[in-house]
């Protein structure tokens, strides 16, 4: 059997419960290199086999759950926050049932949540916006034609950009062909809710200059929309005035 898992945000005791129980039982853990808290590592029982997937290729990674699964063990599969969010968990699971391997999903709490709660944020706002684009630039690796960040920019709606760090230039240039404009806000967070977390405060037009002066130039992500900022309009959902299921809503 093998546990897909989601490691969390960063701190330890972020992990599911679930996710926590499932470390703990497991003949076999692979993790996926520095981004996974190394203390989840520590709850692993004496005799289980760590390895870090950031040295091995896909094909190695499979070969090590066939060799457990032959051997009737359990693999734990440790990824990053939520592995639905750009932890290539779809080409090992297509394996696995090519192989009629069974396997589970534990979801775990994404880096774009912890770095929500680290800027006090919401990132649907009422008035301002009820959605939330979650995407990359593209780099090394290509996006479809019609998710370049320029386009998707034109929705000026709330945006989170994952691995782009490094290409800081390009997404603000990118942001700028959008609906964003130099004042819209903007944050950086670097490595949220792990002890070393850092916060950068800006605009889509001083985005570059305050990622480069905070020096950070990896495992990071980049907030954009006027979620940040102080306008918003109240709920409806506690308003008195408003009817829900639950309550009727006082006349005015």
């Amino acid at each position: 059997m093998v546990h897909f898992v989601g490691a969390g945000p960063g701190a330890p005791d972020l992990i599911t419960q679930r996710g926590a129980a499932l470390l703990q039982t497991a003949d076999c853990i692979i993790y996926a290199g520095s981004l996974v808290n190394p203390a989840l590592l520590g709850l692993a029982k004496a005799d289980c086999t760590i390895y870090n997937s950031a040295e091995m290729t896909l094909e190695q990674v499979l070969a090590v759950m066939r060799q457990n699964e032959a051997a009737r063990k359990t693999t734990v599969r440790l990824h990053t926050g939520d592995p639905c969010l750009y932890g290539a968990i779809r080409e090992q699971m297509d394996a696995l049932d090519a192989d009629g391997i069974p396997y589970d999903d534990t979801p775990g709490v994404s880096s774009f949540c912890g770095a929500a709660a680290v800027l006090s944020a919401e990132y649907t706002l009422p008035g301002v916006s009820q959605t939330v684009i979650i995407t990359r630039m593209e780099g090394r690796t290509p996006v479809p034609e019609g998710e370049r960040l320029a386009s998707l920019a034109g929705h000026g709606a709330t945006m989170v950009i994952f691995l782009s760090i490094g290409l800081i230039d390009k997404v603000q240039a990118a942001l700028l062909q959008g609906a964003y404009t130099a004042a819209t806000p903007a944050a950086v967070v670097y490595k949220a809710t792990w002890p070393e977390q850092k916060t950068v405060h800006c605009t889509v037009g001083t985005l570059a200059e305050s990622t480069r002066a905070a020096g950070i130039t990896k495992t990071a992500l980049i907030v954009v929309g006027d979620f940040l900022a102080a306008q918003y309009d109240r709920s409806k959902l506690y308003d008195p005035a408003f009817t829900t299921e639950y309550r009727k809503g006082a006349l005015q």
